[in-house]
């Protein structure tokens, strides 16, 4: 609650495909083998042990699932991961030299300050002298808490510290009104991941919490606490927080833009939620004149504002104290830090910690993002790259026009309010226009803590700045080497980062199959996030508004509704299921992504001229080429973290789930009716 950070609704691209014909792809790899080689797919990762039409995941990259093990330092391993160690490579060289050189760099530079804020989170035997010399101030800020009213003023307070408490605020894009900033108080405040793992009874979820609570013990020990006063601290940090979570939605509520726009006044809310002290809270944020708020989950604020006067202030110090340690473990002595990956361990099932070298490269591009992105373009990312994406996906926008016209389903008022939407998206590729200006944010090695510190507060106040101004259109809502991409509702926007755009998801190296399949379903993927069933809501200024006819909209409902259905069916594990309603959005933007993709890959010379390349038509080699960027091992704690709380799928679904309902894939594959790849006329799905 002390920081008005909050992270906007990104729609992601990850962040996280009977018998055969007589030609079979398999029976072509080896018949072919003087043939035309290509680059972009490898062909070694193919099992032909396994037929295409019956399993697509396993046949595209069974023999590499095979041949790579998960690390130890990884809850999962696949195309993704890979990517990143090789943009980690470059990224590590980039911090190292200017870590090296910080001192010879202008004083104020981006140089400097991402040269010693990385050199700083790297020197573990400074971080250890330190022990808690640094925490300690704000430790003792927290412990000088002596009442409801004491707690408020801290609370108010742009420079206290004290992590993810009570609830999420921010400023941020009025949703109903596009074109100006509003401030959003939405439920947080939990220390795990999911408001399920406090309620929950069975076996996982109680092993969990119990590991949780050895998590705060031992935290509360380290910070002078004996073993009988941490295990009463851990319990009444978990007794909060057991209580929030009873008060907090669903993910898949949350996945309602409506029901979580509540606009209020704020004198509305204050009466509303009088122990959140609004009208103080905003003023000393720098929030004075905002006359309204936008309350995402009033409930949960009511049981804030009532947790705050009915708990005992002694054990509300001790969730403040909590959540301040708990946020700050990579800063503090290499005790703090094992204590939390163990704890992690029993979340994801990574078996090792990740290098130092790793987390202080994750967290130089979290708090200077764009400064080391402004490096790392420089050296990594090249014009003709940024040429060639763009390229694809106004290719791509065409592809989709075409489908929407084609569709038959949909009214023609409801087309034309479609196309305009696609009309407008506005295209990011690579990096900003315009970087963020880190002027006014001070970094040196004295100290890592107050390096974050001094980060969370610039970032505060840059995004408190921003209300009461035009909306700043520029901005990004990733860094440059992030390999992701996103769609943003409310700018109608896709968005995708240097970092995706290269191998295994565009080379310039691969034919146009390969690339359509990678990067061309990437960019269909988050094309569709505008009209999958959140985004869809969105018009196209980016506002929450109703602009289908009540027709079309049932129609969309129930052809979403047979996609939930059918990712309910997957099982990643004996009796786990995904949840098709948490995942929805992400499934159909997978399905219309390759949709869209396949439509624009066809009117290339490579299509039309149906050229074999290793033995694999151009259809083929888009389907592979789809199938080898979601080749992933998972150990199964992370298996089941990601069902409870991530809305994509397990990698095998994401493959094998769209082309379960597109007939250009069964004819790619000469897949005939009986074979598991092959779904029913009746249960196969197609929106766009």
């Amino acid at each position: 609650m002390t920081s008005f950070s909050m992270a906007r609704r990104l729609s992601l691209a990850v962040l996280g495909l009977g018998s055969l014909v007589a030609t079979s792809a398999s029976a072509q790899t080896t018949k072919t083998a003087s043939a035309q080689k290509g680059v972009g797919i490898n062909i070694a990762n193919i099992d032909p042990s396994v037929k295409p039409c019956e399993d697509f995941f396993h046949y595209a990259s069974g023999n590499w699932l095979k041949n790579n093990a998960i690390p130890d330092a990884q809850s999962s391993w696949g195309a993704f991961n890979e990517l990143i160690d090789r943009n980690q490579a470059t990224l590590r060289t980039i911090l190292t030299n200017a870590a090296t050189n910080a001192a010879k760099a202008p004083k104020g530079s981006n140089n400097q300050k991402v040269g010693d804020f990385y050199a700083s989170a790297m020197d573990s035997a400074a971080i250890d002298a330190a022990g808690l010399k640094y925490l300690k101030p704000h430790l003792d800020r927290i412990m000088a808490i002596n009442s409801l009213a004491d707690e408020q003023k801290f609370l108010a307070d742009p420079k206290a510290h004290a992590g993810n408490v009570w609830l999420s605020s921010g400023v941020g894009q009025d949703e109903k009104i596009s074109t100006q900033y509003a401030v959003y108080l939405n439920q947080g405040g939990l220390g795990l991941p999911d408001r399920d793992y406090y309620l929950k009874d069975d076996a996982r979820s109680k092993a969990i919490r119990a590991a949780y609570r050895t998590y705060q013990v031992n935290m509360f020990k380290l910070l002078g606490d004996d073993q009988a006063t941490a295990e009463k601290n851990a319990d009444a940090v978990t007794r909060i927080e057991t209580r929030l979570a009873k008060a907090s939605k669903s993910r898949v509520d949350l996945r309602d833009p409506y029901a979580n726009y509540n606009k209020m006044t704020v004198v509305q809310a204050n009466a509303a939620f009088p122990n959140l002290a609004l009208p103080t809270i905003l003023k000393q944020q720098g929030l004075g004149a905002a006359k309204e708020v936008i309350v995402g989950q009033p409930d949960y604020l009511k049981e804030v504002s009532a947790a705050m006067q009915q708990e005992p202030i002694a054990d509300q110090k001790q969730y403040l104290r909590w959540h301040l340690v708990s946020s700050v473990t990579p800063a503090l002595p290499k005790a703090f830090g094992d204590e939390a990956f163990n704890f992690n361990k029993v979340l994801s099932g990574a078996k090792k910690q990740q290098p130092r070298w790793k987390r202080s490269l994750v967290a130089t591009d979290r708090y200077l993002g764009e400064a080391f992105g402004q490096l790392y373009v420089d050296k990594a990312f090249s014009p003709a790259a940024k040429a060639k994406a763009k390229e694809m996906i106004e290719n791509l926008r065409k592809a989709y026009a075409e489908r929407i016209q084609a569709t038959d389903w949909m009214s023609a008022a409801t087309k034309k309010e479609a196309l305009t939407k696609l009309n407008a998206f506005t295209v990011k590729i690579g990096y900003p226009d315009k970087w963020k200006d880190y002027s006014k944010l001070n970094v040196s090695r004295e100290s890592y803590l107050n390096n974050l510190f001094a980060a969370q507060e610039w970032a505060n106040d840059d995004e408190i700045k921003k209300f009461g101004k035009p909306i700043d259109r520029n901005e990004w809502g990733m860094t440059p080497p992030t390999v992701n991409a996103y769609y943003n509702p409310p700018m109608n926007e896709i968005v995708f980062p240097a970092g995706i755009l290269q191998p295994p998801f565009y080379d310039p190296k691969a034919d146009d199959a390969v690339n359509y399949g990678g990067i061309g379903a990437v960019i269909g993927h988050e094309m569709t996030h505008g009209f999958d069933d959140q985004g869809r809501q969105y018009d196209a200024k980016g506002n929450l508004r109703d602009w289908w006819t009540k027709e079309d909209a049932d129609k969309f409902n129930a052809k979403a509704d047979m996609v939930g259905k059918q990712y309910d069916a997957f099982t990643p594990l004996d009796s786990v299921h995904v949840n098709g309603k948490l995942t929805m959005g992400e499934n159909l933007a997978d399905l219309g992504g390759l949709t869209i993709a396949y439509q624009a890959f066809m009117k290339t010379p490579q299509a039309k001229a149906g050229q074999k390349i290793d033995g694999f038509t151009p259809e083929q080699r888009f389907f592979l080429g789809y199938a080898q960027i979601w080749r992933t091992n998972i150990r199964p704690e992370a298996v089941r973290q990601q069902v409870q709380t991530d809305p994509h799928s397990p990698g095998q679904f994401r493959t094998n789930g769209p082309l379960m309902n597109m007939p250009e894939f069964y004819k790619a594959f000469g897949c005939q009716d009986g074979n598991k790849m092959m779904r029913a006329q009746a249960d196969r799905s197609k929106i766009w």
